[in-house]
């Protein structure tokens, strides 16, 4: 017979990967539809993981044969998204150079001729550049919260897989 403490955990741990995953991604597009920050494509790579997080919460709460290793995985998924935000505050911070497909707000080399001037022109908008900070809370800018937000996600989904996978186990020993 399983104890509440153990049923609760192996709700709550997905739930908890799922409701986060949800606030962030909510948190992200209010940022920018509702107060106008618009994300360079790295503040967009950030949202991946949580998505994949988010159905990977989901997937656990109602498929419990998959229940230990979704929660596995999205301990994992949350630790590459901490190390894409990490690598975000580096190029906020110019620590380093952006492989991204993002601009510099320092400028950078602009169109050779009067041509390619006119087609960036008549692209889509122009990409932010991935420096460019437009938001902080007491100097860290969103980037910087994800890095921690993220590492605490993995600790907690590895934490709960712990957990989880124990009351596996003694369940399977018991019987």
């Amino acid at each position: 017979m399983r104890g509440n403490n153990s049923f609760d955990l192996a709700v709550l741990v997905p739930f908890g990967i799922f409701a986060a995953s949800a606030a962030a991604l909510i948190n992200a597009y209010i940022a920018q539809y509702v107060f106008d920050l618009q994300p360079c494509i790295l503040c967009l790579y950030q949202r991946v993981p949580y998505a994949i997080a988010g159905v990977l919460g989901g997937a656990a709460l109602f498929v419990p044969g998959v229940r230990l290793w979704a929660v596995r995985l999205a301990g994992l998924v949350f630790l590459v998204g901490g190390g894409i935000a990490f690598y975000h505050v580096g190029v906020e911070q110019h620590w380093w150079a952006s492989a991204a497909a993002c601009g510099s707000a320092g400028g950078g080399d602009g169109p050779a001729t009067v041509e390619e001037l006119r087609q960036l022109l008549l692209s889509a908008k122009p990409v932010k550049p991935c420096d460019q900070v437009d938001w902080t809370l007491f100097g860290l800018s969103m980037a910087t919260y994800n890095v921690g937000l993220s590492l605490a996600l993995a600790f907690m989904s590895f934490w709960g897989a712990g957990k989880i996978g124990g009351r596996d186990e003694q369940a399977q020993e018991n019987h």
